[in-house]
């Protein structure tokens, strides 16, 4: 029996229906075998002139641990991040209306209350303890790379995640994990040439967290779609 032989047999719609953020994890091992299948379908991700320009560093185990408490502990000194893109999220009108939607469908689905300080603050220090996911992935590329072979980046990213989904695990496309990138590059022995876009944490979901209750719809199809003839 071939690994092809023990894929899933969920289809690639089932999956992109699956894919949600979990902000909550048990804490168990995906076996190698796996793991390693997972990431050799994500590798089949489109990319311009086929470049793969996407770097992947997956950090487990103590690596996962050191990164964490790193990140966690920038973030309770009150050390301002220092990405290597910057965060561009001027949302207003439609745009900004749904992301306060979702943050009140997240906030209200874990109890915590507008005026709640400490809980938010909780709520914001769980992104540093990657929801108690076993495993990080973390997105770079080469420096001199610009916005276009970002985007290549973001087409492995979904791939990634739609073969999680797959294979009955989930993830959480975490845009704080580029904001201490510095830590990223010491642990995984990476020059100032690579630079880190986000982190994908993954793993099996634990269903007692109440935030993984949360579910957020879309938009109608119209309202990002124009066909014309």
């Amino acid at each position: 029996m071939t690994q092809k032989d023990t894929d899933p047999k969920t289809s690639l719609i089932e999956a992109i229906y699956k894919r949600r953020s979990v902000r909550g994890y048990l804490n168990k091992k995906i076996p190698e075998h796996i793991l390693q299948r997972i990431f050799q379908i994500a590798q089949q991700a489109p990319s311009n002139c086929n470049v793969q320009p996407w770097r992947v560093m997956v950090a487990t185990g103590r690596t996962r641990d050191r990164i964490s408490k790193a990140m966690t502990d920038k973030v309770n000194a009150g050390i301002e991040p220092n990405q290597d893109y910057e965060y561009r999220g001027d949302f207003s009108g439609d745009y900004r209306k749904r992301q306060v939607d979702c943050a009140v469908a997240l906030y209200n689905t874990m109890g915590i209350e507008r005026t709640d300080k400490q809980g938010r603050k909780r709520a914001l220090l769980r992104n540093y303890e990657f929801f108690d996911a076993p495993y990080m992935a973390f997105l770079g590329m080469a420096a001199h790379f610009g916005t276009t072979v970002a985007l290549d980046v973001g087409m492995y990213a979904q791939n990634l995640m739609l073969t999680l989904a797959a294979f009955g695990l989930h993830s959480c496309a975490m845009g704080s994990m580029r904001n201490y990138p510095d830590i990223v590059r010491k642990e995984f022995d990476l020059t100032s040439e690579t630079k880190i876009l986000c982190g994908i944490a993954f793993g099996y979901e634990d269903p007692a967290v109440p935030a993984n209750r949360t579910r957020i719809d879309r938009a109608p199809v119209e309202s990002n779609l124009v066909i014309r003839t």
